[in-house]
């Protein structure tokens, strides 16, 4: 890279300088980007994997948002409008009612 002789310039010369390098670096930096992202796009195209498929953690197909949603099985007797689906962590109630002997059953809709 060939040394650039900044002595001639006056501060506000300088800063202009600054500005416009600012200005291009990001550019370039833009640029670069797009460039980038077309190329992985194409060889991911080339490869037959979509963009989902593509951004999914690990490698796997992407995980289907909005999926059927699940009837309530069970229902907290001291207050009908607590419920659980019988999936994921039980809730509190489901917990204290198994606890005082209690069975899955009972607490079913």
């Amino acid at each position: 890279m060939a040394n650039i002789n900044l002595s001639g310039y006056n501060l506000a010369e300088l800063k202009g300088l600054q500005f416009d390098i600012e200005k291009e670096i990001k550019n370039r930096q833009q640029q670069d980007v797009k460039k980038a992202r077309e190329q992985i796009l194409e060889i991911a195209q080339n490869m037959g994997i979509s963009v989902e498929e593509l951004l999914a953690k690990g490698g796997t197909k992407a995980k289907k948002t909005g999926g059927a949603k699940v009837n309530p099985q069970y229902h907290n007797p001291a207050d009908n409008t607590q419920t659980w689906t019988g999936r994921g962590r039980q809730p509190k109630w489901v917990v204290d009612a198994l606890g005082k002997g209690k069975s899955l059953d009972d607490l079913r809709i």
